[in-house]
């Protein structure tokens, strides 16, 4: 019943929060619901000077909910399955060279040179982490967000080309981010500090290939079974069976589930198979309901990122980490796609100051933070949730803000 009782407390509040975002505000989703969900937290926090009533309650709601459980057990597979779904499929199949990279080598280069970098600075602040928690951190920060990038970039006016380069890498390179990271946790909480280059290929290797492979196997076991009937209500629900059970297997095997989502959900979006096996009624139930999945979630977990802030430990020394991480992220994000953005640049007609836009356009969002709350406290917890707050709400509210007008600014708006 308390479980139910929480979500049902946050819907309201993401009904409530929406409402007034779509009435007055008038901004995307995803950065309506957080600003509101922050200025409403901050009220709630000055209130508590009179009476602590709604904070406790507030908090309550936050620390009964596991965010890495809830997000990337539950929630991501959704969301990712819709954000594939939808994907322009033949931009993804043009660009899918730049956006391997991207979403492999990029995040790798992103994550040690950010995690040297903050290990630098924090030394200098001063604050003494170890250069294996940095690099954690470098892990966790490194990964574009789909959820926020999606909702985004639909209303940025981005050439199809640049928006299936960005859309594509964020739907791979948090799958890619999320297994870098596990792999660094697993090498950071090892006591006697034997984990060797074997242990972790194998470990990156079964969670990316194995993550893929059920995505490939679900997407056509999902095509087979749809192609054989039309009735689009048992359809739908063949496809919502597909992301449920494949997240369950996925994570009984250890393999990526994220992963496997993308996978599958390119696969059943993909034109050629949507022609195949879905009738006109069918595709557009199946697009519309899983648009109400995406919608649904987004809301809940942006409304979930706003109020976290009430969880973080405020410290000087971690708002000038916080403050100064921000720049640094944005200059290795740049810096990482420098070199493949060079290489592929002539042969598949980039738009111009593509690396420009993909860096200021590269929204970090839920997962980070997910992330950063399954650090433990030898890991410095309390710092990095920190730094990536300030991270995240800048990224979702100064870059999701502006994005559309960078791309205005630098012509490569589409017609």
């Amino acid at each position: 019943m308390e479980y139910f009782l929480i979500t049902s407390i946050l819907v309201c509040l993401a009904a409530v929060f929406g409402f007034i975002n779509v009435k007055f505000l008038k901004l995307p989703n995803s950065i309506g619901l957080m600003l509101i969900t922050i200025l409403f937290s901050l009220g709630v926090i000055a209130l508590s000077a009179i009476d602590d009533t709604l904070l406790n309650a507030e908090k309550y709601i936050i620390n009964s909910i596991d965010f890495q459980t809830v997000l990337l057990d539950i929630m991501l597979s959704f969301l990712l399955f819709a954000g594939a779904l939808h994907t322009n499929f033949e931009q993804l199949r043009i660009q899918r060279w730049p956006v391997l990279v991207f979403s492999t080598i990029g995040v790798f280069v992103s994550t040690f040179l950010v995690g040297t970098i903050i290990y630098l600075i924090l030394q200098l602040i001063p604050l003494n982490v170890d250069y294996i928690y940095c690099l954690l951190f470098g892990a966790l920060i490194s990964p574009t967000d789909p959820i926020a990038v999606l909702g985004i970039l639909k209303k940025a006016g981005a050439p199809k080309k640049l928006e299936a380069k960005i859309v594509g890498e964020s739907l791979f390179n948090d799958g890619v981010g999320v297994v870098i990271f596990l792999t660094i946790y697993k090498i950071a909480s090892s006591s006697s500090g034997d984990v060797g280059v074997g242990q972790v290929l194998k470990l990156f290797g079964m969670e990316v290939i194995g993550g893929v492979a059920i995505g490939l196997v679900l997407g056509y076991l999902t095509y087979r079974l749809m192609r054989s009937i039309d009735d689009y209500d048992i359809e739908v629900i063949i496809t919502l069976a597909a992301v449920m059970g494949g997240t369950a297997i996925a994570h009984h095997f250890h393999f990526s589930a994220p992963l496997a989502m993308v996978t599958a959900g390119l696969i059943v979006g993909n034109d050629t198979v949507r022609s195949s096996t879905m009738s006109k009624i069918t595709e557009t139930y199946v697009d519309k309901f899983w648009e109400l999945i995406d919608i649904l979630l987004n809301t809940i977990l942006f409304v979930l990122i706003g109020m976290e802030m009430l969880v973080l430990t405020v410290e000087g020394d971690y708002i000038i980490a916080g403050l100064i991480a921000i720049p640094v992220v944005l200059l290795c994000r740049y810096a990482s796609l420098l070199v493949p953005i060079q290489f592929f640049s002539k042969k598949l007609d980039f738009v111009p100051n593509t690396n420009l836009i993909m860096t200021w356009g590269s929204l970090r969002g839920g997962i980070s933070i997910a992330l950063a709350l399954s650090l433990t406290a030898e890991m410095h917890r309390e710092l990095f949730l920190m730094i990536t707050y300030f991270v995240v709400v800048f990224s979702i509210l100064v870059q999701g803000l502006t994005v559309g007008k960078v791309i205005e600014k630098l012509g490569v708006r589409k017609q």
